[in-house]
């Protein structure tokens, strides 16, 4: 088998309807050299009958494995182990790539010779329109962990494309019962590391944020994910160097996300907050901004 470059890594679950935007900017890349991986979440539309057309017409490269709903990480870490392109990028199932996206990709992999401890590269994501999503840095290229982002204004959601075998070194942590973990949790144990990522300011992924998708319904999952968002609460306190405004704004969403089930010792507890002053600073700060807002509890469902 030829060496593949790239694998386009797609979870999906109930998105047949979506697809095809996707798999039209896969066949209509400038690069080839690339295969696309779908990791199936248990879907039960019409995504497998989908799937099995697109291989059947035989534009690109297609590897197809249907399993259990689990999430999106799960997802990932399944993904990793089958993989067989030398670099690994997510693309999400409602989104698409620009025509010349891995081109750009495998032009930016074979320049990383500056001796830094790099595990990928990264592009911007935008909408439609040309709109960047978030925010950037000024010229054209710039080397710096995940944790360093806002050093740089690196802000909102970016492509960011990891060698597979680095990938390989940290798999996503899995909690029984639980379908949802943020991936930011391995970007920041491998900055920890010493790995960082070269930024690049061109557009190469297009976004469409739906009604059914995870960033829409961001509290909820949080809210039915407690190991996972403490957990990753935990390690941006310790790794990240988030401020204490922000600290402070992870303390006070956890505790109104899950007051209704748990006393303010466990919570505690449940996030390894060292005191009750900062626990308690921050639930009284976020009562203040609704008042002053004049709304009630944001996280009722």
């Amino acid at each position: 088998m030829d060496s593949v470059f790239c694998t386009v890594f797609t979870s999906t679950y109930n998105r047949a309807y979506t697809l095809p935007n996707l798999y039209n900017s896969l066949i209509n890349q400038s690069n080839k050299n690339f295969e696309w991986l779908i990791i199936d979440d248990g879907s039960i539309d019409d995504t497998e009958e989908l799937i099995s057309k697109y291989i059947k017409e035989r534009k690109i490269n297609i590897t197809y494995k249907k399993v259990g709903n689990g999430g999106k990480h799960r997802a990932i870490n399944k993904g990793i182990k089958i993989a067989n392109g030398k670099v690994f990028a997510i693309v999400d199932s409602d989104d698409q790539l620009t025509f010349d996206a891995i081109d750009k990709l495998y032009k930016w992999f074979s320049d990383l010779k500056d001796g830094k401890k790099y595990c990928g590269v990264s592009g911007n994501k935008g909408y439609s329109n040309g709109k960047i999503i978030g925010s950037t840095f000024s010229g054209n290229v710039i080397s710096c962990s995940a944790i360093e982002r806002n050093k740089y204004n690196i802000k909102g959601d970016k492509f960011e494309v990891y060698y597979t075998n680095i990938l390989k070194k940290y798999p996503f942590p899995e909690f029984e019962g639980e379908k949802f973990l943020s991936e930011i949790i391995v970007w920041t144990r491998m900055a920890k590391d010493g790995y960082v990522i070269q930024w690049h300011n061109d557009i190469i992924y297009l976004c469409e944020y739906l009604n059914d998708g995870l960033t829409t319904n961001n509290y909820k999952l949080l809210r039915n994910n407690p190991k996972g968002y403490a957990l990753r609460i935990k390690e941006q306190v310790l790794y990240a160097n988030i401020s204490f405004k922000q600290k402070l704004g992870y303390y006070s969403t956890y505790y109104f996300l899950n007051k209704n089930k748990k006393n303010l010792r466990i919570i505690k507890n449940e996030l390894e907050v060292c005191n009750y002053f900062d626990l308690i600073l921050s639930i009284i700060l976020r009562k203040i901004m609704q008042i002053m807002k004049g709304t009630t509890d944001e996280f009722k469902e």
